[in-house]
């Protein structure tokens, strides 16, 4: 197989879709990201890379505090959306008819339609040049009930939404199973 050198690239794939939700000015706004992902599990930990030019950055820097909403794949348009246009000249909530509560942190906007919302508080900012990395301390995670299987989330009920980048530059749904894990490499230990 030929490979062809691109270069130092971000391609990674699939990559999350969330909503970084952080309060700005004492309003709720939420900017698209798909520049997330867990750093540590004890205790719980995610990170998000935003722009310091983003309005949501803003919010999160005056509150250290944010949430990430995860959507399911019926809000790609809702998604795309708050990924286009800035909070800073428009109210995404009142476009997009989000139902917006607060949980334990008090300070961190969750939508109330998707899914999977995690509360975070930040223990880490990092300037890596053209983002900071913020990583926050889950809080408190919210799933809808009806996303549970033995009161465990289901991916298959979530339905979240990821994001591929390079030539395609669309949002798709997970697809199905391919092996078990932790079960599927067992049978090349010897």
């Amino acid at each position: 197989m030929d490979k062809v050198t691109l270069g130092p690239q971000t391609l990674l794939y699939p990559m999350p879709v969330v909503m970084i939700g952080a309060n700005v000015d004492g309003r709720p706004n939420f900017m698209t990201a798909a520049w997330c992902g867990i750093v540590n599990s004890d205790p719980p930990m995610i990170s998000v890379g935003v722009r310091p030019s983003r309005y949501t950055f803003r919010g999160i820097q005056e509150n250290r505090t944010f949430s990430i909403n995860i959507p399911s794949v019926r809000f790609a348009r809702e998604v795309d959306y708050c990924g286009t246009v800035s909070g800073a000249k428009a109210d995404k909530v009142s476009v997009c008819r989000f139902s917006v509560f607060y949980g334990k942190l008090g300070s961190a906007p969750l939508i109330e339609e998707f899914p999977v919302n995690l509360e975070c508080r930040v223990v880490h900012a990092l300037d890596l040049g053209s983002h900071v990395l913020f990583v926050g301390r889950i809080e408190e995670s919210h799933v809808s009930g009806d996303c549970l299987t033995d009161g465990k989330p289901d991916v298959g009920k979530i339905a979240p939404l990821i994001y591929v980048a390079g030539a395609a530059r669309e949002y798709r749904e997970v697809g199905g199973m391919v092996a078990a894990a932790y079960k599927a490499g067992l049978e090349l230990r010897s």
